[in-house]
């Protein structure tokens, strides 16, 4: 049985490891070994920040809330609160977007959770 060389196959995953950091600086997108360490960081970067997303835009929302209550004068921990009490399921995003584009609606839900409290 013939001995099977790698040259097609390393030539092949070189080209692909290549086209990937295409665009990185210097020699990151040209020098195999600084390549492959490139990717790698920008793999485990991006793994990280699709978490660390999630968990910026819960808390601009939150912020977003908190104004929009303080305006109605009320606090976003007693918001909450009420809300639950009233078994109310609407979730942070959706609230935050409804303080921003239906203000009217919002005042509805803000009555709802003082309704809740007081009750």
């Amino acid at each position: 049985m013939p001995r099977v060389r790698k040259g097609a196959a390393r030539h092949k995953a070189k080209k692909r490891l290549l086209s990937e950091v295409k665009g990185y600086r210097g020699p990151r997108s040209k020098n195999l070994r600084l390549a492959k360490e490139a990717w790698a960081k920008a793999q485990t970067n991006a793994t990280r920040d699709r978490r660390r997303k999630k968990r910026d835009m819960r808390g601009l929302w939150i912020i977003r809330l908190s104004a929009a209550c303080r305006r109605r004068g009320m606090r976003y921990g007693q918001f909450i609160h009420g809300l639950k009490l009233a078994q109310v399921g609407l979730n942070r995003k959706m609230l935050s977007e409804m303080a921003i584009h239906d203000p009217e609606g919002f005042d509805l839900v803000v009555q709802t959770a003082q309704k809740a409290m007081e009750a």
